[in-house]
């Protein structure tokens, strides 16, 4: 067991409110320095024609059954993610330009018309303004990592609060977000210039990352070392790692290279069967 697991098997850390806003504001203060500090040249311009290249495409449904979640504010997420998608469809990542989620989105307030949605916080379910986006941010990271953009910030959920629903993606291969300090940034180190597309269909988020040339690679994310282990509190630890290899169009595998590690404190019972949580 390496360092990083003996952690996560720890009882969860109990924070007051006041440090719980205290960090949050300091946090929210580095970013925006960040944005400010000349260190990154983001993207910003938005272009209507479509590039002409599509190196990966993606969907996910709109609603699923979430046990505890009220229906009525995931038909507020459509909301808010239709209001995000008009803020993002159609940007272009020139070549050394960084892709800001928040920076481009900008705060969710009422004022801009988002309601209240479905928000994970230390392990519990609630709503807030905004909530939802999250949805959003997952689908970019996973069409990004079949491409060869790189992810340069990226943060995952530090607790399992759902047991699987019909999940297609590796357990931990999402983003999650909060603003503005839990941001997805994604770089182009690349020779070419990108573009993102998403949308709200019928039944699905859906998205595309385009560019000027055909891709020149296929990828493929592969889950490995996945478990639940029980912490010394009595709970649960959920477990995995990602990696990602990389073929060429013909289907000749090239090479292989580590993603990331998740772990995730379990809120549901793994020794239960889903129908009987």
């Amino acid at each position: 067991m390496n360092e990083a697991e003996s952690r996560s098997l720890r009882p969860p850390i109990r924070r007051s409110w006041l440090r719980l806003w205290a960090g949050k504001r300091w946090y929210a203060w580095r970013r925006f320095l960040l944005w400010h500090s000349g260190r990154f040249r983001f993207a910003k311009e938005r272009q209507q024609t479509c590039l002409p290249c599509i190196h990966f495409s993606h969907a996910t449904p709109l609603l699923r059954d979430l046990q505890g979640a009220e229906m009525r504010y995931q038909h507020n997420k459509i909301t808010n993610l239709k209001l995000a998608a008009a803020r993002l469809d159609g940007i272009l990542l020139r070549p050394g330009e960084t892709f800001s989620f928040w920076r481009l989105v900008g705060k969710p307030t009422r004022h801009k018309g988002y309601l209240d949605g479905l928000v994970l916080f230390l392990g519990h379910i609630g709503y807030d303004v905004g909530g939802g986006l999250c949805q959003m941010t997952n689908l970019i990271f996973w069409m990004t990592l079949h491409t060869p953009l790189t992810v340069i910030e990226r943060y995952r959920h530090s607790h399992d609060v759902f047991p699987d629903s019909n999940r297609t993606q590796p357990f931990g291969s999402g983003a999650t977000c909060a603003y503005p300090h839990r941001d997805l940034m994604i770089r182009n180190d690349t020779d070419q210039t990108f573009q993102l597309r998403v949308w709200v269909g019928a039944q699905n988020l859906e998205g595309e990352w385009l560019a000027e040339r055909p891709p020149e690679h296929c990828y493929k994310i592969v889950e490995r070392n996945h478990r639940m282990d029980r912490g010394p509190w009595g709970g649960y630890v959920r477990h995995n790692e990602l990696y990602r290899q990389r073929w060429t169009i013909e289907g000749i595998f090239l090479d292989e290279l580590f993603l990331l590690e998740n772990n995730a404190i379990m809120m549901y019972n793994p020794l239960l069967s889903q129908g009987n949580n």
